[in-house]
């Protein structure tokens, strides 16, 4: 009797190990970060979220729109510290951004950037809105103040004052 237990237990091993299906890994081209254009891989944060994954298919998670989403649903690239918040209409690229930007803005002082980006249209200690031709741009600082540098920016199709940014 313990034979057949013994014997049917490799024998079950055997059979899981061999329907075991290797998986590669979900590729994506290199992240680049048009600011001036608010695009991500030329997607703006309004397109759908398929229209995200089928471009971008290598997020590490998802959130459905709806109700019980925390910030109205999303697409996340933890991995690459970059968020589309898809419900808001607004992407998140954080400090430790996996990928390229046109303008190098991360860890830039903050008044360095006015022949750039012109002057913001909001301006608050911690942060400054600009008024961009897609929508808005807003950069957050580290410290308050001239000698603060951009910590993370996120930008929107959405005007200053439609805008609804996930806390």
């Amino acid at each position: 009797m313990k034979k057949i237990l013994f014997l049917s237990l490799i024998f079950m091993g055997i059979l899981s190990t061999s329907m075991a299906q290797l998986k590669a890994k979900v590729k994506c081209s290199d992240f680049y970060v048009n600011i001036l254009d608010g695009t991500v891989n030329d997607l703006k944060p309004n397109y759908t979220p398929n229209e995200i994954k089928e471009k971008l298919p290598c997020f590490t998670s998802e959130e459905e729109e709806g109700g019980t989403a925390k910030c109205g649903g999303g697409i996340y690239y933890k991995d690459k510290d970059i968020f589309f918040y898809t419900k808001r209409d607004y992407v998140e690229v954080g400090p430790k951004f996996q990928g390229r930007t046109s303008i190098p803005i991360l860890g830039t002082k903050r008044n360095s950037l006015f022949r750039t980006l012109g002057n913001p249209k909001i301006k608050d200690d911690l942060w400054d809105a600009y008024e961009m031709q897609y929508g808005t741009l807003v950069l957050h600082y580290d410290v308050a103040g001239a000698a603060g540098k951009v910590k993370f920016f996120q930008f929107s199709t959405l005007g200053s004052d439609q805008l609804s940014l996930c806390e």
